[in-house]
């Protein structure tokens, strides 16, 4: 017995691209979510870029500070900053899981903080009235038109994620309460919820699915330049570019499928809608970031308590 060696320890402190990999594969498979994968897919791929551009030492805290340092140097913002880093964390933490890395590296780099963010970033909302003309731009006669028209509908009228947008089946348009709505939407988080459709909008959604003659399946669908509706889904990167086209026909730049959803929950509560309510149309579990989609600011004039009753006379 004395002659048996003791068992080694595979865990080690520097890791190689194959670890890496093995690595990134077993984070993106603990996650759910499409969007979630494709965001911590593209950020384990910029560190591994980064890690592997030059010989290290070890993977450990120092090394992910210095990390932190490059993003910084590159201006990117808070955010940014910090989903990064979250995505080194979940990788080492699979590392250590798989026996790859030291459990006390991978627990010293959990501690690296991230870069605090001072106030948040101003959003981008379109006015009532950019918002008809980007509608007006997209109306037409042709198939791809009509499509067109129904997408961008959606996103405005019913405060849609592009995401699940595209993930829209027939089966999920139906009627609760007498009223048209997209039910037991799966949404961020794979919170479930059911979103109401304006008539208007199921409209143009009607009027794009008998033009492509859509009876089963995804809503919408690629449309080929004769006019011709093929495959059976599209991608999230149509809906952007769509958004793109038409927003560059009225000359506003930076405008993204986001920016829509944002424009639906401000004009829902400029028009009298209840914070509640818009909490709901947009799957927020949060009421503190449906407030930051609205872009409020406080009114001194006509305050919400001048009249609330008490007051004499009132």
């Amino acid at each position: 017995m004395g002659n048996l060696k003791a068992k080694r320890n595979y865990r080690r402190t520097v890791l190689r691209l194959p670890d890496l990999d093995h690595s990134k594969a077993a984070v993106l498979n603990s996650l759910s979510s499409p969007g979630s994968r494709r965001v911590y897919r593209y950020a384990i791929e910029q560190f591994i870029a980064w890690y592997c551009s030059e010989p290290r030492l070890a993977f450990n805290r120092s090394v992910v500070v210095r990390y932190r340092m490059y993003l910084e140097g590159r201006g990117l913002a808070a955010n940014t900053i910090n989903q990064q880093l979250a995505a080194v964390r979940r990788l080492a933490h699979e590392a250590a899981d798989a026996g790859l890395l030291s459990p006390e590296l991978a627990a010293g780099i959990s501690r690296v903080k991230g870069v605090k963010q001072l106030g948040f970033r101003s959003g981008n909302w379109l006015t009532l009235d950019q918002s008809t003309a980007v509608l007006n731009h997209a109306c037409g006669d042709s198939v791809r038109a009509k499509r067109d028209y129904a997408m961008l509908a959606m996103l405005l009228g019913c405060g849609l994620r592009r995401s699940e947008l595209v993930g829209l089946e027939i089966r999920e348009v139906q009627t609760r309460q007498g009223h048209w709505a997209i039910v037991d939407l799966i949404g961020k988080g794979t919170h479930i919820r059911t979103v109401p459709m304006p008539d208007w909008v199921k409209e143009t959604l009607d009027d794009w699915l008998g033009a492509a003659d859509i009876r089963r399946g995804k809503l919408f669908r690629c449309v080929c330049r004769k006019g011709t509706v093929w495959g059976s889904e599209i991608t999230e990167k149509v809906v952007w570019h769509v958004v793109k086209e038409y927003a560059g026909r009225l000359g506003i730049s930076k405008l993204a499928p986001h920016d829509l959803r944002r424009s639906c929950a401000r004009f829902c509560h400029e028009s009298g809608g209840e914070l509640e309510q818009i909490q709901f149309l947009l799957g927020h579990v949060s009421v503190q970031t449906t407030e930051k989609y609205l872009g409020c600011k406080q009114r001194l004039r006509e305050a919400v308590n001048d009249r609330i009753g008490i007051e004499p006379g009132g």
